[in-house]
């Protein structure tokens, strides 16, 4: 039986969030607060610019995190979270308190 997102919520989860830089963005936005994407970049060790571009353009498209582009030059781009990605921000509490007890 193949396990469907209906049947396993798990699985649109690792879906949205799979990947290896997904969480960590997250959680960096998380932190941070409204940052930059060079800003972004620098606090991510070993991530490519265009790794970050194609996370960040997924995230967007899955409403975890908002981009906000100022019109003017240099242009001027902010990432931050979403209210719907608030509630990740719970999980990753309780991940660190389980990490903590552990």
């Amino acid at each position: 039986m193949k396990v469907t997102n209906d049947i396993c919520p798990v699985v649109s989860f690792t879906e949205m969030l799979g990947g290896r830089w997904k969480l960590i963005i997250i959680n960096t936005l998380r932190n941070r607060g409204v940052v930059r994407f060079g800003q972004l970049a620098s606090s991510i060790p070993n991530i490519s610019r265009k790794v970050l571009t194609d996370q960040l353009k997924s995230l967007e498209g899955d409403n975890l995190i908002s981009r906000k582009q100022y019109q003017q030059i240099p242009p001027k781009v902010e990432y931050s979270l979403t209210t719907k990605a608030d509630g990740l921000c719970s999980v990753f509490k309780t991940i660190e308190d389980w990490i903590k007890k552990s």
